[in-house]
This record gives C-alpha cells, structure tokens and sequence, in this order.
C-alpha cells in the first residue's frame, strides 16, 4: 500500500516513518480528501500497542504520512525464525488484544490485521501497524464487490501480499460484505492459531483456494500444541466462528481469557494434556499433595464465605536438585512460585507453578535478585546488572524500567506504580510499571547516615499505603514501619529487623495479618491498616524459618491464603573437605552444618569459618591437629567473613549490631569477648585479606555513588581507612600476594566479572588474569600460584612469577582448569562467598560441599493452604 522509509523530522528531532501513498491518491481529488478525513482518526489513537499515526503531509505532488518509527521485527518474521512457546505466544497475543480493544473503543477497526502488520520490539512490547488505513485505501464505491477490498485490490500483482492477506480474512469480508469489529475479531484468532501452530488456519495455493477455506472449512484444531490451555482452544473456536452472530462479539473477552491463562488460574482446563504422564522424579504422595494444593487453591476461591469447607493442607516442595536456591516469592493468586537459583555460575529466575511438576528458567535474567510480583501476577519484577526490570510470566525478554545499582526489594500496585529500593542504603522510590525516571518516597531519619536504609516494601490493600524495613545500626530507629506514596509523615510498627508481609482478612469483618521473622521463628501479628495500629497478640506460624539474607526472611504469602517458608536457611547442611587438584575427596575436615565461607590459618592448623542458625550466625574454629570443634564469636550480634593474620594469633571479620551496624573487628585467638573493633563500615562491609606485613586489612565497602570500593585499613594507629580503588564499577574479594606488591581482585567493569592483578599501591598498573570471566581469586601461600572461579565454576590456577625485585613484572601463564566448585552465592550476587580454600602447598584444597556428598539443593519450601485457620485452633 505504499513505499516505505526512516526519515528525521527536523523540527522535532525525532526518527520518524514516511510512507508514500500509491500514484492514485495524486490523481483522484475524492479519495484523497476521504483518506485525509481517515487519517485524521486514526491519528486519534493514543494507545501503547499502537505505532502512531502523527500525520499527513505533501511534497512535489505527493502525498505521505508521517508515522511512528517501530524498531524490532515482525510477528510473520519471528513465527518464520522458530516456533514460539505457548507462553511467548499469550504474551505477545495479549497485547494485541489490548491493541485492538483501544482502537475499537474509538471506533476504529483494524481490517488488515495479520503477522505483517504486528511489530515486536527488542525490549518485547508489540506495536500493531496500518491501524484503519484499509479503510482510508478503500474508495467510496460499493462494497459488495470482493474486487473493491482494499487488501486485494490494492496489491493486485503482489502474489505474496494477497495470499498473506487473504488468510486472515474473515468470511464475511472474503464474501465482501460490510465488516465490524468483528472482522478483526476473526483475524485476531487466525494470527494466535498462527504463532501457536507456526502454520496458517487457512491455506492454498493461490488466493481463491484460500478464500474457499476461509468460507467453508475449519482450521485443524489438532494441531495446536498439546500444552495448549482449554480456555485457549476454546476462545480459538469462538474467534473462528464462521457465522458472525455467534463469533466472539468483543475482543476485550478474549484480553480476559488470555489475562487469566497468564496468570496461571487454577483451573481444570489450564492443565496442560500431558503433564500427567510426567512425574520428573516425583514420588506419588507428591503428586497426590500437588493436586490436593490445587483442589484447595479452586475451593478456597469458590467458597470463600463458608469457612467450614476450607481444607488446610500443608506439604512439602521439593526443590530442584543442584540448584542453590537463594530467594523466593509466591505469586499474589498463590499459584506460582518465583525464586532465584544458581546453576552454571549464574543467578536466573526460575518458576514454578503449585500445580506444575517441574520448574522453568526464564531466559534473559541472569544476575537477577529480590524477584516480586504484579498484582494480577501476570509480571515479575527484579533486579539485575545495575537496573530495575520486569519480565512477563507468560514468556519474552525482560523490559528495564529504570537505574537500581544494587536493589533490595520491590513492590507493585494496581495503578501500575513499582515502589523499590536501588541501592543498600537510602530510602524508597517509585517508578511507573512503564518505566522512566524513579521519584524518591521515604526519607531517612538521619540524612548523614550512610549505613541507614528502607527495604523490602510491601503495598498494602489501598494501593496508595505500604509496609518496609527501616534498616539502622539504632535500635530505637530500625524496625518495620508503614509509609504512604502521598509522602505522609511514616508510623513504626514492630521494632523487629524483618521484611513484613501483610495478609488481608479471609473472612469479611475478620483480622488482617503481618507476617515477618523474629529470631527464627515466623509470627503472625493482627494489624489494622486504616488505623496503622496492631490490633491483638502475635501467634507463632512457624518455628527455624531460615532467612535469605540477614534480614530477608525466608517466608512469602499470597493474597488467597497460601503460605510458603523454608526452614533452616537457604545454604543447607554442609562440610567442609579436602580435595586434590584433579576434586577427587580425600578427608572430611569439619562435621555438617550451615558452614558459609571458610579461612585456612597460615600455620595450617585450623579453619575459620561461618555458620548461619535462625537467630543469625557465629565464627566457629576447626582444631585440624585435635580435630576439636569450638564456638569462636559469641551472638546476637551477626559475625562473618573471617580472616587469619600472617602469625595465625588473630581473626579479623565482620560483624552487625543492632546496635551498632556494620563494623569491623578483630579478635585474638586467647580472648574470650566478641574482640576490638577496628572501624565502622557502611552496609554490607567485608574484610578479604590480612597482608603479610600484618599491616592491613584489605575490605569492601559500599558508596552510593561509586558501588562497592576496595579499601586498606591499618593495623596501627587510629585505623583510618585508606582508599585502594574507587570506580563507578563494582570492586570485591581483594587478596594480597604474599610479596605484598600486588592485589589480586574482582571488578566488573567489564560486564561481568573478571579478576584482575594491580600493584600496591594503585598505578594504574594491571594485567587482566581472567577473561571469559572469573571471581574469587586466591593466592598460593608462597605466591608462585593464583586460583580462581572460572564462569563455567572451574576451580583455575595460574602459574605466575612477580620477582624479588621492587621493579620486577607481574608474569602469568596460561590458565589450567582443575575441577568444578559448587558455589555458595548469597543475597547479593556481587559478594559471594568463598567456597574453596588452597592448602599452603596448593597440593589440595579444602572446599565447601554438600554435607554427604549428595547433590547440592537447597531446603524444601513447606507450602501451607488456608494457614489462618491454624491459628484459630
């Protein structure tokens, strides 16, 4: 219908597309003023799902439409790529029919709705293209005559486009009578028959074949793939319907339908034909459990005001093997569940739905933390690479909305508005679900402490009000409060350093809940939002519920009664043992326990190392020569990250009070107390390395603006922290040689992280050591050796030569892959922990495994359905 080109509007300074109109505009006076008037509606549409019409212009005779600038492909060119899942398919398909819908309210009907004319982006929004102009083409003649369709009598020597375009031609516009909505109703179902199939519904070999099987036969149902949902097949046969009185008469019911499947309703019909034949190495208690949750969800729906009749189930989901499970989130209608797992050295989502044997990675989110949900669960959002970003159940890229250098929860309402926190310290901000520039909501009660931060917001049911973390060294400060996006003046609530959930009434005139942790165990405490006020006492809901990060609990809850928590805590049962350098276990070194990273002392007689409980964690040390156990720092205050100084008499490590925040200490190993502290830190501060020298501490610390830094902290004197390296990128796990010239570390500056060498101190001068990605360096204890975390978690060593001499080169050779090393991860993608250790000959290491050696997991998720009424009794 026109020759088509990317232009530049100079007046606006925008890219924009010109399509020039056929010769015959030029001519016919009429036509061109009726198209003129078309053009003029269509330019009324404003919709996101539509590519805008901005007007109609005229150069040297020829008339041209100014038009929107869609990038990305067509749908007829992704369905010719490859097949595309039932999950992408509702995804883009959805958005069609929000496309459709806004144009039909104005009147508008498409008439020319086929692959060709759909766009999708690379961020995965779809446009819909030519919108009205079949009719703006067509002429005033008389309609009854097929010869006059636009879409056939305008491209008469095109074989491709009338073919194309006879396919989704409804019956009554092949017979050339005068179409409706309805029209693009039955166009609407051909292309969703097309991306679900990948064949067209109606076919032949030249155009009147075509039209005959658009007038008188059926598409083939059977070969719709087989995870198809019922609801689906069934709104196919409605949008197909020959007879137009009993078609689907409004596309906003098939946007409902598609909106339900999306979000995963618990249905019969949703169950996709097979999935009963596959067990996935369930066992047939679990499968029967699986379909009693799903019998529970429907019935809780269904009757809802005759509390008698609802079932309380518990049971429990077995997460995938060798997937370490780092945080989680259940979806708003309880069917689905989100979490976060590693596998292949990278965090992704992967979820899971209650009624599904198995879960499912979601491409494209790699290095993805603190996942939460929209409201009608059809959306996930999370954090990822420095952004704030969402991505759509049903399938397709994730969207970036927004800058979030280091994210720590979110929240999403029914107006559409994401309230979130970036970074690790600060307050709260907002963001449309459309992204654009995020709007500060919380403010900080002392605007000078760094350390302070608001997290893990929660909305409550207005939309407009919400729950979060107040996080502070002071403990008259921190605790759970609720604020409000009008910016009213916050309420604290519980004094208690946990996320919090709010859970509306299951029964009309009955008591909303909070649930959040304290030391270890869920509770649930009556709270009146309209009043912002507690309302009777807390009952315990759980007892060792683990938590996922020091204070992100491992608990989430739907909005339908549905409960899902994790005992214990997300790192598991493990030990530590002795490996040689081709991984093959040799001696077990500590007994089980929920060991996190793990420090050798230079003498080689003991390990330091972490382990997490319920109520936080202590440093407990490991006698190699006695093979005695012993307790080292002594709670409530969280104690992590050891380090060794060169004479093995004293550790260094951080701890967090709630008193006091983050610090770091050290402590001798004659002391009986928690040891001297050294120096205050912002959040999330670690210590990697004593030097040799015993005269600093090389530690991570975080800036808003510059992210994680790398500094030096002296031994001597009043401890003031030295800069070592300070970039916008992130900095970590630094290791001094044993030479003391050079510092081995972690950046990713790069976009992913990579391990570097510089000198001490920073030149300047680096050699890159990794370079299809690494983390965790260590040194060999007499620095003729440097191992590291490869990306494909290949334990790796490299011979490397430094000289004696204060001007001698840093030399490397080439990398050696030795074994595969489990890694432990944590909250924060950035600041993992160390899961191996070199002994001080780097003939074995010592390495942090799965406690018997069986596959890595982590923890089943105890799911509870209809948990209030448990606390009743």
């Amino acid at each position: 219908m026109g020759e088509v080109y990317q232009a530049t509007d100079s007046k606006l300074g925008r890219s924009v597309a010109i399509k020039l109109l056929p010769e015959a505009f030029t001519h016919d006076q009429d036509r061109a003023a009726r198209f003129e008037r078309e053009a003029r509606v269509l330019a009324s549409l404003n919709h996101p799902n539509i590519a805008a019409i901005y007007g109609v212009e005229e150069s040297g005779g020829r008339k041209f439409l100014v038009m929107e600038l869609v990038g990305g492909e067509t749908l007829a060119e992704r369905i010719s790529r490859s097949q595309i899942s039932v999950e992408e398919t509702l995804g883009i398909a959805v958005q069609i029919t929000e496309a459709l819908e806004g144009a039909h309210e104005k009147g508008v009907v498409h008439r020319d709705l086929k692959p060709a004319n759909i766009k999708i982006t690379s961020e995965g929004k779809v446009k819909v293209l030519d919108f009205g102009l079949a009719k703006a083409f067509a002429a005033d003649v008389d309609t009854s005559n097929l010869s006059n369709s636009p879409t056939l009598s305008m491209a008469a020597t095109n074989a491709g486009i009338i073919i194309g375009t006879a396919a989704y031609m409804s019956p009554e516009q092949a017979r050339g009578k005068t179409v409706d909505r309805r029209a693009d109703v039955w166009a609407f179902g051909a292309v969703l028959y097309e991306m679900l199939t990948g064949k067209q519904a109606f076919h032949g070999e030249d155009v009147t074949e075509i039209l005959a099987a658009v007038v008188m036969k059926e598409p083939s149902f059977e070969a719709l793939p087989g995870k198809t949902p019922g609801p689906i097949r069934n709104l196919l046969r409605r949008c197909l319907e020959k007879n137009q009185k009993r078609r689907l008469q409004h596309i906003g019911e098939a946007r409902i339908v598609i909106e339900d499947a999306l979000a995963g309703a618990t249905h019969p019909e949703l169950l996709p034909a097979a999935q009963n034949q596959r067990v996935f190495g369930w066992t047939a208690a679990g499968v029967i459990a699986v379909l009693l949750l799903a019998l529970a969800t429907v019935s809780f729906v269904h009757f809802r005001e005759t509390p008698a009749q609802r079932p309380r189930l518990r049971l429990l989901m077995a997460t995938p093997e060798k997937l370490a499970i780092s945080m989680f989130s259940l979806s708003p209608n309880g069917s689905s569940l989100v979490f976060v797992a590693r596998e292949g050295g990278q965090n992704r989502l992967w979820i899971r739905s209650l009624d599904s044997l198995q879960a499912q990675v979601m491409p494209g989110t790699e290095d993805a933390a603190y996942p939460f949900w929209s409201p009608e669960s059809a959306f996930i959002g999370f954090f990822a690479h420095g952004s704030l970003k969402k991505i759509a159940v049903a399938g397709g890229p994730p969207v970036t909305l927004c800058a979030a250098a280091s994210g720590r929860g979110g929240a999403w309402n029914r107006d559409g508005v994401i309230l979130f926190a970036p970074n690790i310290v600060g307050g709260l901000f907002r963001v449309s679900e459309g992204g654009g520039s995020p709007v500060a909501v919380t403010k900080l009660a002392s605007d000078g402490n760094t350390t302070d931060s608001h997290r893990h917001p929660e909305f409550l049911p207005d939309g407009n009000r919400f729950v979060y973390l107040y996080e502070s060294g002071k403990e008259e400060i921190e605790g759970i409060y609720e604020g409000s996006l009008d910016g009213a003046s916050p309420s604290r609530i519980l004094p208690d350093a946990s996320n919090a959930v709010y859970v509306p009434p299951a029964e009309r005139g009955g008591s909303g809940y909070l649930l959040f942790r304290r030391e270890g165990t869920l509770m649930a405490q009556p709270f009146d939002p309209e009043r912002r006020q507690t309302t009777g006492n807390m009952v315990p809901v759980a007892e060792q519920v683990g938590n996922l990060s020091a204070t992100l609990g491992a608990f989430s809850a739907s909005e339908n009664g549905v409960l899902a928590y994790q005992s214990g805590g997300t790192i598991g049962n493990r030990e530590l043992t002795w490996t040689d350098r081709m991984g093959t276990r040799l001696d077990l070194a500590t007994k089980p326990a929920a060991i996190n990273s793990a420090a050798i002392a230079p003498d080689g007689n003991r390990i330091a190392f972490g382990i997490f409980d319920s109520t936080g964690g202590d440093i407990w040390l490991q006698d190699l020569v006695r093979g005695v156990m012993s307790k080292f720092t002594f709670g409530p205050e969280y104690s992590t990250a050891p380090v060794w100084s060169s004479d093995s008499a004293r550790i260094a490590f951080t701890l967090r009070s709630p008193r006091n925040g983050w610090a770091i200490y050290q402590k001798s190993m004659t002391g009986s107390d928690n040891g001297e502290l050294l120096s205050r830190t912002g959040s999330n501060a670690y210590p990697w390395d004593w030097s040799q020298d015993g005269k600093f501490i090389a530690y991570s610390d975080y800036a808003d603006k510059t992210h994680y830094d790398l500094w030096l902290l002296p031994l001597m004197g009043e401890h003031k922290p030295i800069s070592y390296l300070q970039t916008r990128f992130n900095e970590t796990h630094a290791q001094f040689s044993p030479d003391g010239r050079w510092m081995a570390y972690v950046s990713d500056e790069s976009g992913q992280p990579q391990v570097y060498v510089q000198a001490i101190p920073a030149n300047g001068e680096r050699r890159t050591i990794s370079t299809a990605g690494g983390d965790l360096p260590r040194w060999r204890q007499d620095g003729k050796e440097l191992y590291y975390i490869a990306a494909d978690q290949k334990l790796t060593a490299i011979q490397v030569k430094t000289g004696s001499a204060p001007s001698a080169p840093f030399e490397s050779g080439p990398p050696q892959p030795l074994f595969i090393v489990e890694p432990l991860g944590g909250a924060t993608p950035i600041i993992s922990r160390y899961p191996y250790q070199p002994a001080v000959d780097g003939r074995r290491f010592l390495v942090n495994v799965h406690a018997g050696g069986e596959a890595a997991s982590a923890p089943p998720i105890t799911v509870l359905v209809n948990w209030e009424d448990g606390l009743k009794k």
